[in-house]
């Protein structure tokens, strides 16, 4: 294969389908749970599609995708709470990633706001918001929420408070590395 192949175009569906997942597949991204409750039971989902929008209203944006139990019922609840893991939270992203679990169960540590909304009490960055618009395209639905109130989590040098990211389809602790001239 020459290098003229490698960088062909792909204009097929099917190729460009594979380029797709190809490229996202080695696009490292944040990854965060979802909580909610519609009115009848708490629901939670992992997601690694969180993007900021604005700081000023403070927004932000994520993907719910159409095949998940979780999605309507996230979109039916008046608000939700985006939890930003560390790698110290590595078991509860893959409960939220596990079709089926019980992600409220005895054994996972959870609470509710004041307001009602679910969150995870061993997750030391989170917010709560409002939904404030949606976009529905083939598969998924974008969501648009506006933070309300929340907390960010100190960063310290231990492992576990680590940055949690998605890459090549396995779950990473991300950590910047300094030298003393950085510091």
């Amino acid at each position: 294969m020459n290098q003229s192949d490698l960088l062909s175009i792909c204009r097929t569906p099917d190729l460009l389908s594979d380029a797709f997942k190809e490229a996202f597949r080695c696009h490292p991204s944040g990854v965060a749970i979802i909580t909610a409750d519609p009115g009848d039971r708490p629901v939670a989902l992992t997601v690694s599609s969180l993007i900021s929008v604005s700081a000023a209203p403070p927004i932000v944006a994520f993907s719910l995708s159409s095949k998940s139990s979780a999605s309507q019922a996230v979109l039916d609840a008046e608000s939700v709470v985006i939890h930003l893991l560390r790698f110290g939270n590595l078991d509860l992203a893959k409960l939220g990633a596990t079709s089926g679990a019980n992600r409220f169960g005895p054994d996972v540590e959870w609470e509710r706001l004041p307001s009602g909304e679910p969150r995870y009490s061993t997750v030391g960055t989170w917010f709560r918001a409002k939904i404030v618009n949606t976009l529905p395209t083939d598969g998924a639905i974008i969501v648009a929420a506006e933070l309300l109130e929340g907390q960010a989590a100190p960063v310290d040098d231990v492992p576990e408070a680590d940055t949690l990211i998605y890459f090549d389809r396995r779950w990473h602790r991300l950590r910047e590395v300094h030298d003393g001239a950085n510091r």
